[in-house]
């Protein structure tokens, strides 16, 4: 018998949203793109082009005036909680110690707290948080509380992963080892995951795919394919065919505040010989 065929783990199509008030907000033009099950992809793009207000309604927070959304073929309209989300802010509680904060989005997904706390204990370590379990967010350092949030996010029991430049407020060395641990969980563990950054270098380390977003009103205005093996190294930022997808993404981000031609998003970007 043939195999299912799988809804794709995120699917956008047509996506528009204007926030209303006295001085309109087009954020989002007829934005389309998919996530297969087990994709790592990126979404890149100017500051205020939209690349966070499109995870947030993929998070069921906010709600387009046009297109559909659905995570795992779910629409995700009005329904917060079919992925994990870790927004740019870290939204720590200050009334809970780092354990409890860690464990608070799988709790909340109906894990039990011992198991949640059980899970979150044995991960500390490799998020740098040892010895800090019983510290407040106060007592943390901005890089720390970052990384703290990233495990809440982890620990949260679903299979598709929003993150909201999740390593902006950490230094560079430790901003590469945590690029370097998240594409060992991902490897390990096939979640489907939709990363916004603006750190083109992040994008192609980390990526599957590489969308590239215009500025206000958000659209897909460029597809990167990323053809490097896994695992990825520092090693690669150094060859010449990541320094030409490099500069692909840039000429690109470059462009897209000038008029230029959308892309489907099944369309394969044709590079140069």
């Amino acid at each position: 018998m043939p195999e299912p065929v799988l809804n794709p783990a995120i699917r956008v199509d047509g996506v528009s949203l204007t926030f209303g008030g006295a001085t309109p907000v087009h954020a989002l033009d007829d934005v389309s793109l998919r996530v297969e099950p087990g994709q790592f992809v990126s979404l890149v793009g100017p500051s205020g082009c939209g690349k966070s207000t499109l995870l947030k309604l993929l998070a069921g927070l906010v709600l387009p005036d046009a297109g559909s959304a659905s995570i795992e073929g779910i629409p995700v309209a009005g329904r917060p909680g079919s992925a994990a989300f870790m927004p740019q802010r870290d939204l720590l509680l200050p009334w809970r110690r780092t354990i409890a904060n860690a464990a608070l989005g799988a709790e909340l997904a109906g894990v039990s707290r011992e198991q949640a706390r059980s899970e979150a204990r044995s991960l500390l370590p490799s998020f740098g948080l040892e010895g800090f379990e019983r510290a407040w967010p106060a007592q943390l350092s901005g890089g720390m509380r970052q990384r703290l949030a990233l495990l809440r996010t982890f620990l949260v029991p679903r299979d598709v992963m929003l993150l909201d430049e999740p390593f902006g407020a950490l230094d560079a060395i430790t901003r590469r080892e945590m690029q370097q641990w998240l594409q060992a969980v991902w490897t390990e563990h096939q979640r489907s995951v939709l990363l916004v950054t603006h750190d083109v270098d992040e994008a192609l380390v980390l990526s599957d795919v590489v969308f590239v977003m215009s500025p206000r009103p958000g659209r897909i205005v460029h597809r990167v394919d990323v053809p490097f093996a896994r695992p990825r190294s520092v090693a690669d930022t150094t060859t010449a065919e990541f320094a030409s997808l490099k500069s692909e993404l840039l000429d690109a981000l470059e462009a897209a505040g000038r008029p230029v031609r959308r892309v489907e998003v099944s369309e394969r970007t044709t590079r140069p010989a």
